[in-house]
C-alpha cells in the first residue's frame, strides 16, 4: 500500500498586509493535500517584527490544488480581516 505524502504549501501571498494595532501582518494562504485528493486551506499571518505567526484553523476544503488556488486568490481584504481575528482568538 502506497502512502500519500502530506505536504504543506504556500498557495498564495496577499499583497496587502493586514493591519492590527500598530503592526502590519503579511497574510498567506497555505494548503495541504489530503489522502482523498482534496485540499484543505487555512491562513497564516506573520508580523513584521519577527514574533510568532498566527494561523486560522481550516478555512476551506477544495476538490484539488487548483481549486484551492482559485479560492485563495478570490479572498477580499474584509475576509482576511475576519480570518485574522479568528486566528487572534485562537491564539488567546
Amino acid at each position: 500500500m502506497q502512502r500519500f505524502a502530506l505536504m504543506t504549501e504556500i498557495i498564495h501571498v496577499f499583497q496587502t498586509p493586514v493591519s492590527y494595532g500598530d503592526r502590519g501582518w503579511t497574510a498567506e494562504a497555505r494548503g495541504q493535500g489530503r489522502e482523498d485528493g482534496r485540499w484543505e486551506g487555512w491562513l497564516v499571518f506573520t508580523p513584521a517584527d519577527g514574533t510568532p505567526p498566527l494561523a486560522t484553523e481550516r478555512e476551506t476544503t477544495q476538490s484539488n490544488r487548483q481549486a484551492l488556488v482559485y479560492w485563495a486568490r478570490g479572498l477580499a481584504p474584509t475576509y482576511l480581516d475576519g480570518a485574522f481575528r479568528r486566528a487572534l482568538g485562537r491564539a488567546a
